[in-house]
């Protein structure tokens, strides 16, 4: 009995397969050693499918960034209005950002990696994108409830997340032989301990 021919995506169903083959291949090989040749290969869609729903690489580059940080900051959203303390708020920010890291690295990998300007270079800063905005406001919620100690807010958002940004990067570069999970309770209480009043 012969199988089906594989359904090839349309629409929303191909938009979406595209930006994940350009994740997958941005992440392993980096932007500039991936075609879209390469991606049309990878996803199994034609090349005018490809140009239909992206208008070059950089293109496509720019949508997959822009629907990574709307999905970031979709959950960061989320994180803030369901808990009330800087605290709870911090703990629970790199427990998802951990999360995120061992479940995607990809997605990860190409936030924090890719030197996005190089491609992008009308982009602004990624601290400056919205969830890391998000992150710092919960540290400047916490500064202004007495919380945290009145420190600059960069540098207490860096001091907040910047130790469990650092741990994502060694994981993602194979370096801890625990997965990041062991590490999550030392990283909040470091990360913690370094703000509080």
């Amino acid at each position: 009995m012969s199988t089906p021919p594989k359904k090839t995506p349309r629409g929303e169903e191909l938009h979406a397969v595209v930006l994940e083959t350009a994740l997958r291949l941005f992440s392993r090989h980096g932007y500039f050693n991936t075609s879209i040749h390469d991606i049309r290969r990878e996803a199994g869609v034609s090349i005018g499918a490809i140009y239909h729903h992206f208008a070059n690489k950089e293109s496509l580059a720019k949508s997959l960034y822009d629907d990574l940080l709307a999905r970031l900051e979709t959950t960061l959203s989320d994180i803030l209005n369901r808990h009330a303390t800087c605290h709870k708020r911090c703990d629970a920010i790199i427990a998802f950002m951990f999360e995120t890291a061992e479940n995607s690295p990809e997605m990860m990998r190409f936030i924090l990696d890719a030197k996005h300007r190089e491609f992008m270079p009308t982009e602004k800063p990624l601290c400056s994108s919205r969830p890391f905005e998000l992150m710092r406001q919960c540290i400047e919620g916490g500064i202004k409830s007495g919380a945290v100690r009145p420190l600059d807010s960069w540098v207490a958002a860096t001091a907040a997340f910047g130790g469990a940004i650092r741990m994502i990067q060694l994981h993602l570069d194979g370096v801890l032989e625990q997965p990041l999970s062991h590490y999550l309770a030392q990283t909040q209480e470091c990360a913690w301990r370094a703000i509080r009043i």
